[in-house]
């Protein structure tokens, strides 16, 4: 998909190194093929926003980064509640396309469906060219 993958945690890198290789290596052949930094201290979480101080811990999170630096899309979940990786690709291939062709995804957007052209035309417009079963379908 061209883009780049890291993990980031407070844990330190040999608990990553024991992640790896006592659970990852089970659940993906040969492990996660991406690197898992370390946070000690939670600086880089709490630049995002997603440090718990009173317990030491970066909260679960996602975040879409452009090129730019620029946070284009995150989510931050409870442990208890598990990602969906294909939700992340599909925005992932969303902003894609948008940067590729300045057109827009609409909710629910799948590649191939339909997209809007951004424009004074569309202002009041959208209901006739998108409808929320789209995003379904």
């Amino acid at each position: 998909m061209n883009v780049e993958v890291l993990a980031v945690s407070t844990d330190s890198r040999f608990t990553h190194k024991m992640w790896q290789e006592h659970e990852l290596s089970k659940m993906v052949e040969g492990g996660v093929p991406f690197p898992l930094l370390s946070d000690g201290g939670g600086r880089i979480g709490a630049v995002y926003g997603v440090y718990e101080e009173a317990a030491g811990v970066d909260i679960r999170g996602r975040f879409i980064i452009d090129p730019n630096g620029v946070i284009l899309g995150m989510e931050v979940l409870t442990p208890e509640v598990g990602r969906n990786v294909s939700e992340l690709f599909r925005q992932i291939q969303a902003y894609q396309h948008v940067q590729a062709t300045g057109e827009v995804t609409p909710s629910g957007w799948q590649p191939g469906k339909p997209t809007l052209t951004p424009g004074p035309d569309l202002v009041g417009k959208v209901w006739q060219q998108w409808q929320p079963k789209m995003a379904f379908e």
